[in-house]
């Protein structure tokens, strides 16, 4: 099938992190990708990429100007001329200072979309101040989701926060590219990772609001038995996460748990005690044991596994999701794919 984003052209001002990844998801969907790249590598982007090939750099083309140089300048502005869209991820007003803003593009090009990768966005009292995921994902209440009472709170890293923004500004391209080649008027995409992540959590919000989640009462999430990692004999863990009556009472027979009573799941008086016994449960068996009874059923589990054992567990082998390049590095297949709708 012809990729979904094929002839679309876009010029990336390569930053760190989730303006990177949002041009390497418009890229693997088609879209020729321009990186307008610095002459010298940028320090996080050096300690954190290695000696390796950039993976974020996949399926674009790569051109070093120190944009400094007026000559440098030019050509890149030449490359934006021609293109359907942009994607820059500097403080607020650092493209305005290069003459590279949405109004100095926008008279070589009215057509362009102007996606801009920032933190904080391009407005708001802390627009101009530095930040990193975990900031963001702090300051929309969802990192506190994470912690287990009198626990401090933590997420993985470089996931909740910049992906969700570069996912958030690759999906706002698309929109406002759709609108340009109808309208034949470009826009600025203020791809605010704050904003994103809080769009993101509304499902949170939702469970919030009826007192489940984040509150002072017993949580589905973070109190009850169904819901939740276990560690096993051998000092692996394992996840539950039985929401669904039925899928709460297959779980309590295959763990032998008959004694119990599946209608009284969302009866926080009787979680303390179950989830102890669960805990104890769970403890005296290794992960295999319990990957072998549970994995594959409607239980709603998985093994936790180390960033190792994902490439080689049998669902991400048949689905293609890792696979190593010819340096032995791990790298991860585009999402979504696309099918078509008629066997032909």
């Amino acid at each position: 099938m012809k990729a979904p984003l094929a002839g679309v052209r876009i010029v990336e001002f390569e930053g760190i992190g989730p303006g990177p990844l949002a041009a390497m998801m418009l890229a693997d969907m088609g879209a020729d990708v321009t990186v307008i790249a610095r002459p010298q590598t940028g320090a996080v982007n050096a300690r954190l990429a290695g000696a390796g090939e950039n993976p974020l750099r996949r399926g674009k083309t790569i051109v070093a100007l120190d944009l400094k140089d007026p000559h440098a300048k030019a050509q890149a502005m030449a490359l934006v001329a021609q293109a359907d869209a942009l994607i820059e991820g500097n403080r607020p007003g650092v493209m305005e200072r290069l003459g590279l803003g949405p109004a100095d593009c926008a008279g070589r090009n009215p057509r362009l979309v102007y996606g801009r990768m920032t933190g904080w966005g391009q407005s708001g009292p802390l627009a101009q101040a530095a930040g990193h995921d975990l900031n963001y994902v702090a300051l929309t209440g969802l990192l506190s989701l994470s912690a287990h009472a009198g626990q401090r709170p933590i997420v993985p890293p470089t996931v909740v926060g910049d992906a969700s923004g570069a996912l958030g500004l690759a999906f706002g391209m698309v929109c406002a590219l759709l609108d340009a080649r109808q309208s034949g008027q470009g826009r600025v995409v203020d791809g605010a990772i704050v904003d994103v992540l809080a769009m993101m959590g509304g499902i949170a919000q939702m469970i919030h609001a009826s007192g489940q989640l984040g509150g002072g009462q017993p949580s589905p999430f973070h109190d009850s038995p169904f819901y939740d990692v276990y560690t096993c004999a051998d000092g692996g863990h394992v996840t539950l996460g039985a929401l669904e009556p039925q899928f709460y009472a297959l779980a309590l027979t295959k763990l032998g748990l008959e004694d119990i009573d599946p209608a009284a799941q969302y009866d926080p008086r009787t979680w303390p005690a179950l989830k102890a016994r669960m805990e104890a449960l769970f403890a005296s068996q290794p992960r295999a044991y319990w990957c072998a009874l549970l994995e594959g059923t409607d239980v709603c589990f998985a093994p936790v596994l180390s960033m190792d054992e994902a490439v080689h567990h049998p669902h991400n082998v048949a689905r293609g999701i890792f696979h190593r390049n010819g340096s032995g590095e791990v790298r991860v297949a585009a999402a979504p794919r696309f099918l078509p709708l008629q066997n032909r």
